[in-house]
């Protein structure tokens, strides 16, 4: 039996089908593109900054093999974020070249593309492995309390909530993730798993921004993922544990031609619903 198709196919001329051409031409002219925006992210902490519409943003592993769980905002409305149930569906569990990061309902339209991605040779490895993941979610504390028996400050998810305060976000506002370098499959019993993650020096995944964005990412506490964090085997993993680094460029302005921000979804309905008619005179 072959393998059953995906569940979620466009249509022509739906927002999945990618202008190939386009964003192969913003990752390709890296002469003609102005750096605006950069810093490192030191290992165990997070960072959040803001990504113009229209402009990449590189994400770096300058030292090598460390995971980054990473955040997407609607700059001008955080209700507006990453949805990594909805990307999952209708790009991949893991995400490279040419996928998109989609937002919430009910706006439901492309925050980035991915334009470039070091890791794009990996595919999937002999135990079903795959890199850039959204199978699974951030680190927090509160598991890290059921599974460990202790308190920790310097999970992904505390990261990330310490990155977006200045920004006037709380905790309610930090969400699944795109875990960026991380290597992930299900194993036979359908369980999730984590691997080292295979990011070499200089290994890197590049997006475009489709809206003005916030961005968050937090250096996971884990590292690279080689160490067990839980279970027998669990210790201390702070020797895997490198920064990240941040890149936002401009491009040249005809890099551009032909692309526009995307709109928000057009469905136009009430959801079944009426508004309601009153009676007695105005209200």
């Amino acid at each position: 039996m072959g393998t059953p198709p995906p569940a979620y196919r466009p249509g022509p001329g739906s927002a999945l089908e990618v202008d190939r051409d386009l964003y192969s031409r913003l990752a390709s002219a890296t002469g003609r593109r102005e750096r605006v925006h950069g810093f490192t992210v030191p290992v165990r902490s997070g960072r959040a900054w803001e990504v113009p519409a229209g402009h990449l943003c590189r994400i770096v592993a300058p030292e090598g093999p460390q995971v980054g769980d990473l955040n997407i905002w609607s700059r001008h409305d955080p209700r507006e974020r990453m949805w990594a149930a909805r990307t999952r569906q209708m790009q991949a569990a893991h995400v490279t070249v040419f996928d998109r990061l989609w937002s919430t309902l009910p706006f439901l339209r492309p925050l980035v593309t991915i334009t470039a991605d070091s890791l794009s040779w990996y595919g999937a490895d002999g135990e079903g492995g795959r890199v850039h993941d959204l199978l699974g979610t951030r680190c927090d504390p509160y598991v890290n309390r059921l599974l460990a028996g202790e308190d920790f400050d310097f999970h992904c998810h505390s990261n990330l909530t310490r990155a977006v305060l200045p920004y006037g976000l709380t905790e309610f506002d930090v969400h699944d993730v795109l875990n960026v370098f991380q290597c992930t499959g299900l194993n036979d019993e359908d369980r999730y798993f984590m691997k080292a993650c295979p990011a070499r020096p200089g290994d890197y995944i590049e997006f475009f921004a489709e809206l003005d964005l916030l961005m968050a990412m937090s250096t996971c506490p884990g590292g690279d993922l080689s160490v067990d964090l839980w279970g027998p085997d669990a210790r201390e993993p702070l020797e895997v544990c490198r920064p990240l680094a941040v890149e936002v460029y401009r491009p040249a302005a005809e890099l551009l031609e032909g692309w526009s921000p995307p709109a928000r979804a057009d469905y136009a309905g009430l959801h079944g619903l009426h508004r309601p008619e009153w009676s007695g005179g105005d209200r």
